[in-house]
């Protein structure tokens, strides 16, 4: 992350003669940090979790059973996502002669290395892959990569387009009466098209087969990009009928052969109107208002959990009687 805001910054000199005003003041503008020793922060990840089952959003971020939930699939998603924000970094600020010149497949190879020994270092120093399984995530994003950058050109033109930037900042307080509790997120990418004066919010998602119908549906996945749009417009004074909202999913499996060969790219745009908008922000209320106190600190209540096979299954507690109150019931 700091490399990429080193880079960044090396980019914004070479290049701050022509970008669009608008761009380079929210490049040189990021928000306040938190201030950790009298604020809380929130995220899509938090809401996402309590939305889940309250039980364990308590019990990791209130409690302090905070418990590392690693695996090869977030490792994978993480390395992925630095080397295509390095690439669009170089692509827009420098050139894309000069992305393609970078050896995408062994960037990646060193990247997915480095965060895999981060990780395997916040997993207690155990090992949560095997060799076989790393070559063949290895593989796999290679595959998406040398895809991406042939494909590049139908997802990222040059023509009227501007890169804000990748892991823009978001903080921002969403219950004016409850101001110590901030959300904060990082927008994946943020592009600007000059000539209809719009913004587009582009957040990369790595599936393992690509997103069905029933994904596309799940609305506490839409939740996340539409409260960036929200929180984006509000932090930047744009007005929020000029931002646009993509998910940009990547295949890590794809089946060429049959009537309708796969693409390793998906995009999705979900409905982002003022109802959705609504909605969306309704629900961050609802759990900040049942998880915080007015001044910031958390609410004693007694949370219960919400047993069902998806949601028990893969949760770190699922086997500690003395943490969860469905432990050993059946579902």
């Amino acid at each position: 992350y700091q490399f990429r805001i080193f880079t960044s910054i090396k980019y914004i000199i070479l290049a701050k003669k022509k970008l669009p005003i608008i761009v380079r003041d929210i490049r040189e503008n990021p928000p306040s940090p938190v201030n950790f020793a009298v604020e809380k922060n929130i995220s899509y990840s938090q809401l996402s979790m309590f939305t889940q089952c309250p039980k364990k959003w308590s019990l990791q971020y209130r409690d302090g059973h905070k418990v590392s939930e690693q695996s090869i699939h977030m490792t994978f998603g993480t390395a992925l996502h630095e080397v295509l924000q390095h690439y669009l970094d170089v692509m827009y600020d420098k050139s894309g002669a000069e992305a393609d010149r970078i050896n995408i497949e062994e960037l990646f190879e060193e990247t997915l290395r480095e965060c895999y020994a981060k990780d395997y270092k916040r997993n207690k120093n155990e090992h949560f892959s095997t060799p076989e399984e790393l070559r063949e995530f290895y593989d796999d994003g290679v595959a998406i990569l040398q895809n991406f950058k042939k494909k590049k050109g139908g997802h990222f033109s040059k023509k009227g387009w501007y890169l804000v930037g990748c892991e823009i900042p978001i903080v921002i307080t969403p219950n004016l009466r409850l101001n110590r509790v901030k959300y904060m997120g990082y927008l994946d990418i943020v592009m600007y098209h000059e000539p209809t004066n719009t913004f587009k919010i582009i957040d990369i998602k790595t599936s393992t087969k690509g997103w069905n119908k029933y994904a596309k549906k799940d609305e506490s996945k839409q939740f996340q990009l539409i409260l960036y749009k929200y929180f984006f417009s509000k932090q930047y004074n744009i007005p929020i009928e000029d931002i646009d909202i993509e998910f940009f999913i990547v295949r890590r499996k794809v089946y060429l052969d049959g009537e309708y060969p796969q693409k390793r790219i998906q995009t999705f745009v979900p409905a982002s109107g003022r109802n959705k908008v609504n909605k969306a922000t309704k629900n961050l209320d609802d759990f900040i208002n049942k998880a915080f106190n007015l001044d910031g600190t958390y609410k004693d209540t007694i949370f219960n959990a919400k047993p069902g096979k998806w949601n028990c299954t893969f949760c770190p507690f699922k086997d500690n009687k003395e943490l969860c109150n469905v432990v050993g019931k059946s579902l």
